[in-house]
C-alpha cells in the first residue's frame, strides 16, 4: 500500500469493464481506479464520507482501489496469520493470501498481485492511456 486517499470523483472511461471505475490524476500521473465491490461481484453501495481510494502497486503498476472504508491500519503478528480456508474448486480464492485474527475479528488478507488477472491489468492500463492520449 502506498497511501489512503479520500474519495474524489474519477473520470469514467467508455467501453471499460464495470470493475474499472475510471481514472484519477494523482500528482500528475493518470492512475486507473478499480472498484473492488464490482470486481468481487458484490452489491453496489453509494459512496459515503468513509469511502476511500487505497493506492497500491500491482505488478509494478500504480493503481487505486475503491473500498467502503478504512477503519484501522494494523500490524499483525505472524502467529495471528493462518492459511486461507479451502472452499473447494468451485470458489476462486486464489487472491486470498491468508486470514488473520485481530481480537475477536477475522481479517481477509488479499494478495494484491492476484486480485486482477493480467488481462484485467491490461484493461486498466488501456483506460489510463486512453485518458492520457486525449
Amino acid at each position: 500500500m502506498q497511501e489512503i486517499k479520500g474519495y474524489t470523483a474519477v473520470t469514467r472511461i467508455p467501453n471499460t469493464p464495470d470493475f474499472i471505475r475510471g481514472v484519477l490524476n494523482l500528482r500528475g500521473a493518470i492512475v486507473p481506479i478499480v472498484d473492488l465491490r464490482a470486481k468481487f461481484g458484490m452489491a453496489k453501495v453509494d459512496t459515503t464520507m468513509f469511502t476511500v481510494i487505497v493506492v497500491v502497486v500491482v505488478r509494478d503498476r500504480v493503481m487505486g482501489v475503491v473500498v467502503d472504508a478504512v477503519s484501522d491500519v494494523l500490524d499483525i503478528a505472524a502467529k495471528e496469520i493462518q492459511p486461507a480456508p479451502n472452499f473447494g474448486t468451485r470458489v476462486d480464492t486464489s487472491f486470498i493470501q491468508s486470514i488473520a485474527k485481530s481480537g475477536d475479528k477475522l481479517i481477509t488478507l488479499l494478495d494484491i498481485d492476484r486480485v486482477l488477472s493480467m488481462d484485467e491489468i491490461a484493461q486498466t492500463e488501456a483506460a489510463a492511456s486512453q485518458t492520457a492520449a486525449a
